[in-house]
C-alpha cells in the first residue's frame, strides 16, 4: 500500500457536512485495508483567489496509507461531490503522523494567547492606595475634626 496526502476543499455552504464526509472517505479506507494515520480539520478559511466566485472554503487535510482501488474510489468521490471545490492528492515516501505547519502555527498561537487571558495591572493601581479609598480615609478624617 502507498501513502497519500490529501487536502480537499469544501463549499462554505456546506460546511455542516464535512464530518460527514469526513467519515465516509475514511470508510472507503479503512474498508479496503487502509489506514488513516493523520486527519486534520483546518476550518473555513479566506481563498487566495475566488474560485466559481467562491472566497472561503472549508479546508480539510488527510494522510492516509491505501491501495490503488481505494484512491481511484477517492478520486471518483471526489470528482462528482458538487460540494468539493478542489481536492489535492500527493503520494507520500513514507506515513507523515506530526501536525501539519498549519496546525503546528494555531497551536503556538493558542500557547501565546493562552496568557494574556489574565488582567493586567494599569498605572492607577500601581499607587500604594487605590482613589476610592483615599477619598474614603479623607472623608473619615474631615468628620474626626
Amino acid at each position: 500500500m502507498r501513502h497519500y496526502e490529501i487536502v480537499f476543499m469544501v463549499h462554505p455552504d456546506q460546511s455542516e457536512q464535512v464530518p460527514a464526509m469526513i467519515e465516509r472517505y475514511t470508510g472507503v479506507i479503512t474498508e479496503d485495508g487502509g489506514q488513516v494515520h493523520r486527519l486534520e480539520d483546518w476550518g473555513r478559511r479566506h481563498l487566495a483567489y475566488p474560485i466559481n466566485k467562491i472566497h472561503k472554503a472549508h479546508y480539510v487535510l488527510m494522510n492516509v496509507e491505501c491501495s490503488q482501488a481505494a484512491m481511484d474510489e477517492l478520486t471518483h468521490n471526489f470528482r462528482f461531490n458538487d460540494a468539493i471545490i478542489r481536492d489535492l492528492i500527493l503520494r507520500r515516501d513514507e506515513a507523515v503522523t506530526d501536525l501539519s505547519p498549519m496546525k503546528a502555527a494555531e497551536s503556538r498561537e493558542d500557547r501565546r494567547s493562552g496568557g494574556d487571558d489574565r488582567p493586567r495591572r494599569s498605572a492607577e493601581s500601581d499607587s500604594p492606595r487605590p482613589a476610592g479609598e483615599a477619598s474614603q480615609a479623607d472623608d473619615s478624617q474631615g468628620e474626626q475634626e
